[in-house]
């Protein structure tokens, strides 16, 4: 993955209602209206939320008479799983140190 399509998909997710839209396509292929159901925005708001994921790569929008039903696409995601894979021993590492410590007996109590 290149920066810039990582660049695109981490901005793609920093909105929650973007995030909320793929959650809602994890489960299956959804029309722009079935997706503006649950959000107190507009349907052209929502509209403006698929060109960005669209755009990122983490949806594909059909064509099917009138409507343009939007599905999961889930190669970016992965990609960007895999770019964040990377950085877990680092915070692995960390946690277990924190864990180590807050595990410790407190010095404060032998004294």
């Amino acid at each position: 993955m290149t920066v810039d399509q990582l660049t695109d998909t981490f901005a793609a997710l920093a909105d929650p209602t973007r995030r909320a839209i793929l959650t809602r396509l994890a489960d299956g292929e959804a029309t722009v209206n079935e997706l503006a159901e649950p959000f107190p925005i507009t349907v052209q708001a929502v509209s403006k939320h698929l060109k960005v994921l669209e755009r990122a790569g983490l949806i594909t929008r059909g064509r099917s008479a009138q409507l343009r039903p939007s599905r999961l696409h889930g190669a970016r995601l992965g990609e960007a799983a895999e770019w964040l894979e990377k950085y877990r021993p680092f915070w692995q590492e960390r946690l277990d140190r924190l864990d180590e410590r807050l595990q410790a007996p407190d010095r404060t109590e032998r004294r």
